[in-house]
């Protein structure tokens, strides 16, 4: 899913692609690269909406899954109320969704590998540079009471989905990250290989 959002970004924002390969590949230092895309480089927006493609993509099929198969909504809710008994029960109901395992995995797999790479981030300074600077200038302007009359709902809206899927991640991963760990050391010192 990283490496085709990144194919899919740039053939949609018209940037000639070269080789693409899905399959792990070992490098000189001992490491493994499990896939890349060649795109050709181009200006700083274009190259930024590149590198966040598989952010972008991941948010939106972590949201999906979280709320359309998994229910995490209600989970979500609970836990925000406090109530033990009532979260308990969700996270029961939870658990007894239809290919609950399933989903869990697929949502476990695609945060992990939903990250930006620092590759793909090189183009984001020149990008939050210029978006910083007309934030600024809104500001400066007196466009800010507008902008936040007009366009809060939406904004919270955002940041409610933005916080549900963050929470899912974060939460999936506390808990599995140290049974994973320990697997990942234990087959590292066996095969001497690191995945990148």
């Amino acid at each position: 899913m990283h490496e085709i959002s990144h194919f899919l970004m740039a053939r949609i924002l018209g940037v000639k692609t070269g080789r693409l390969s899905l399959i792990p590949k070992k490098l000189e230092n001992g490491r493994i690269q499990l896939g890349y895309v060649e795109t050709a480089t181009t200006d700083f927006v274009r190259d930024s909406l590149i590198g966040a493609a598989p952010l972008l993509a991941g948010c939106l099929f972590i949201g999906m899954i979280g709320v359309s198969r998994l229910g995490f909504t209600e989970l979500w809710s609970n836990l925000d109320q406090g109530g033990r008994e009532s979260f308990r029960v969700a996270v029961k109901s939870t658990m007894a969704q239809p290919d609950f395992w399933l989903w869990f995995y697929l949502v476990l797999t695609i945060s992990s590998t939903m990250m930006p790479s620092s590759s793909d981030r090189k183009a984001w300074v020149p990008l939050i540079l210029v978006i910083g600077f007309f934030s600024f200038l809104i500001l400066v302007f007196g466009a800010g009471p507008w902008l936040s009359s007009h366009l809060s709902s939406f904004i919270n809206s955002a940041m409610d989905a933005i916080t549900i899927i963050f929470g899912i991640t974060i939460s999936i991963h506390l808990l599995l990250y140290p049974p994973t760990w320990l697997i990942r050391r234990f087959l590292t010192h066996i095969t001497g290989y690191q995945v990148v």
